[in-house]
């Protein structure tokens, strides 16, 4: 099995849970390892804490995917605010994932590591925040698959977390988006190297993972991104014709495969499927109603993977909650690229909580 430390920041910091931890699904890891970074100073009341949710492939080290995001009077400005962000479980940043290894079993878990679900990864974080000490945050903020933990801490925790900030993100997976995670995991499934779910450790399914990022880089941006970017554009220098678009989605997909498990890709896309607010909690409107933190809802006119009809339902039925719209051409990834404004969207909300 492939090592991932290289991609591990030497400022992350790591916690070990002694404790036993059962999963939604029953599955029971006898211990847990949280991989988590931080930025600023905690306050002597200890309110002063953004918890930031990474979405599907990132890390603990948010400034580096979220960089924009962190500077004096943006988003996370670390001369007023403690900013905490966790390796989500499932993950191959440092935190328990399919690539570590099964303390019961002396083996890589691969495969075999148990179905989990994003009130999982809420559940994990915030059994790290307890053993820190911290029992209040100010905000907690996060986009796609970082939206919907926020969404989760909302209901699992609202007597911690005092305000939510989703972006780019439902309230539960839509048919749209379980589609195209079941496409991309049947293209890792279909490559040669793959064996019943299993892979040999010296020769993992790279083709058919850098596949299923090729695939997902189509449904983070939009058709006017790749129209106004790559249009029928050849490639310079090639012998054969080889379109602009074909070559950047074959680099994205070579990024993903030098630095990400397959495994990890497998199980995070399920539990995202498995993302539902109202699972096991009755009506969905019901649940969306009985929300009551302040709430801003970041929608981006552009994403055709959560279309803002998404996060405008979920601010109708929400009761202190209220949308912005980043009007961008980029499509889902917009949260990552237009960061100027959307540091500021994060600033003027904390400037209006509550101190």
């Amino acid at each position: 099995m492939r090592a991932y430390t290289e991609f591990i920041s030497a400022k992350t910091n790591y916690v070990e849970l002694g404790e036993p931890y059962t999963t939604e699904s029953g599955g029971i890891f006898s211990s847990l390892r949280i991989a988590y970074r931080t930025w600023g100073k905690l306050n002597a009341k200890k309110n002063n804490v953004i918890l930031v949710c990474q979405a599907l492939t990132g890390s603990a080290d948010a400034d580096a995917w979220w960089e924009g995001m962190f500077s004096v009077g943006g988003a996370f400005d670390e001369t007023l605010d403690f900013i905490i962000c966790t390796n989500v479980l499932g993950s191959c940043y440092g935190t328990t994932g399919p690539a570590s290894i099964n303390l019961v079993t002396g083996r890589h878990y691969g495969p075999d590591f148990p179905l989990i679900t994003i009130r999982d990864m809420v559940h994990v974080q915030r059994l790290l925040l307890a053993g820190l000490g911290i029992d209040h945050l100010k905000l907690v903020v996060g986009a796609s698959l970082g939206g919907m933990q926020v969404l989760e801490w909302g209901v699992l925790y609202p007597d911690v977390a005092q305000a939510l900030m989703p972006m780019g993100a439902s309230g539960r997976h839509s048919a749209w988006c379980i589609g195209q995670s079941e496409a991309q995991r049947q293209a890792i499934f279909a490559d040669q190297h793959w064996n019943d779910g299993w892979y040999d450790a010296a020769l993992p399914p790279t083709k058919g993972l850098a596949a299923a990022r090729m695939m997902a880089m189509c449904t983070y941006r939009s058709f006017e991104n790749f129209q106004s970017r790559f249009g029928r554009s050849v490639q310079d220098g090639k012998t054969q014709k080889t379109f602009k678009v074909e070559s950047y989605l074959h680099h994205q997909g070579r990024k993903l495969v030098e630095r990400f498990d397959a495994n990890s890709y497998i199980t995070l896309t399920k539990a995202m499927d498995m993302h539902d607010l109202s699972r096991g909690r009755g009506e969905y409107e019901e649940v969306l109603r009985s929300m009551e933190l302040p709430i801003e809802i970041l929608s981006i006119n552009s994403d055709i993977l959560y279309p803002k009809e998404e996060q405008e339902e979920l601010a109708r039925l929400m009761p202190n909650s209220r949308i912005l719209y980043l009007d961008e051409p980029y499509g889902h990834d917009a949260f990552l690229i237009d960061v100027a404004t959307v540091s500021g969207m994060v600033r003027s909300f904390l400037d209006r909580l509550e101190p």
